[in-house]
């Protein structure tokens, strides 16, 4: 039987995104597959969660390829960003808080290529004079991450209806990002 490396990687991290303190047993009881089966694919959980790493960068980009952030207003953008993003929210929950990941001199370059869209996209809102100029581009891209991953957390703890993320999430930040009329 093959294994088949993505499933196990959404398995895991379906897994890890509500318990982030899963041992790699837990790990392979969720993906159906035995403990050695999984160490002979992932030498341990470095290795497991940069390969998430990886599938975390992938999924976040199709997401920002799918939104067409250059297309029509900023708010129409950001709202279809959402939306697109939304099927990784949990699996970015879960990467942004791995410490791991954000040390040492081996920083994966995709978390920068992602920034730098992010925050360009921003950019454009404010010069379109859609959004305030007063908040840096860096600082709102922090505020989506931030209420992305507490979007993915509410939800998965059932404190929030799947459905209502894209719009609590848009709404938050466009009523605290929108330019008012008196700026």
């Amino acid at each position: 039987m093959t294994l088949d490396r993505e499933q196990v990687l959404r398995s895991a991290a379906a897994l890890l995104s509500r318990k982030s303190t899963a041992t790699m047993d837990e790990v392979a009881r969720a993906a159906g597959i035995g403990r050695a089966t999984l160490h002979r694919h992932f030498a341990g959980r470095d290795a497991l969660v940069r390969a998430l790493e990886n599938l975390g960068i992938q999924e976040f980009e199709a997401a920002l390829d799918a939104a067409a952030l250059d297309e029509g207003s900023a708010e129409e953008g950001l709202r279809r960003l959402v939306i697109a993003v939304e099927p990784a929210a949990g699996l970015l929950s879960f990467l942004v808080t791995e410490n791991q990941l954000f040390e040492g001199d081996d920083l994966n370059e995709g978390w920068d290529r992602l920034d730098a869209r992010v925050a360009a996209f921003f950019r454009r809102g404010q010069e379109s004079g859609e959004f305030r100029i007063d908040l840096t581009p860096a600082w709102l891209t922090e505020a989506l991450y931030a209420l992305i991953g507490a979007g993915a957390w509410a939800v998965q703890a059932g404190r929030v209806a799947g459905q209502d993320f894209p719009h609590m999430i848009a709404e938050l930040l466009l009523g605290g990002a929108r330019r008012s009329v008196e700026q």
